[in-house]
């Protein structure tokens, strides 16, 4: 059991095989919802951003899908919890990996930065995180956990369950079709047009600091 300060109990892990599973059922499930359930939030050349109501809080399920100049497993290696993700991703302040499970699982602990002049407060995240293969490429996905203390000066966010499948361009395997499905609940008082343009313009803005970053 472990305690947080003041004697608090901090919740257990839970087993990850289950957890992996479930939330790998739910992101396949997310894929094969169709065209006309989404409604598009943004373009860009890199990439689009579609939302619908999320299931799973009162806010939105974003989807953003674009095309990627580079093979599925390097591409996944600079998304997925490591040395990559820090280097390259705008928004992300610190990673720390707090346990790590077999089967590519582990629990990780993210900060990221403050957005639209600050309306958007820090955050941290607290998350499992799992990566396995699909079809011909991969899935990483993770969902939030109640885990850990919250650190002075951020809001705990969740991440409702969330991923990016990566496969193989049939006609072109040098390059991949990334497409992500992300609902943030970014949680503290905040007017829900700020979250709508904070999240469309940070997955669009993902694509293009990704394509940066795999040309260096």
């Amino acid at each position: 059991m472990h305690l947080l300060a003041g004697g608090k109990q901090m919740d257990p892990l839970p087993n990850p095989a289950p957890l992996a599973s479930k939330l790998r059922n739910t992101l396949v499930r997310y894929h094969s919802i169709g065209d006309g359930e989404w409604r598009v939030a943004k373009k860009t050349k890199d990439a689009t951003v579609w939302r619908k109501p999320s299931e799973e809080f009162s806010g939105y399920l974003y989807k953003a899908q674009g095309v990627v100049e580079d093979v599925t497993n390097r591409i996944v290696d600079h998304i997925r919890p490591g040395p990559y993700r820090l280097d390259w991703d705008s928004l992300m302040t610190s990673m720390d990996i707090m346990e790590t499970f077999e089967e590519n699982c582990c629990v990780m602990r993210y900060t990221t930065a403050g957005q639209l002049w600050n309306i958007i407060a820090p955050r941290e995240f607290v998350d499992f995180s799992y990566t396995t293969s699909y079809e011909d490429g991969l899935l990483t996905c993770g969902i939030s956990l109640d885990y850990g203390e919250v650190r002075p000066n951020f809001v705990r966010g969740f991440n409702h369950p969330c991923g990016w499948f990566c496969v193989p361009l049939k006609d072109s395997p040098g390059h991949s079709l990334l497409t992500g499905y992300i609902q943030t609940e970014l949680r503290g008082m905040l007017p829900q047009s700020a979250v709508d343009t904070a999240m469309s313009s940070t997955l669009a803005n993902f694509y293009s600091d990704l394509k940066k970053a795999l040309k260096t």
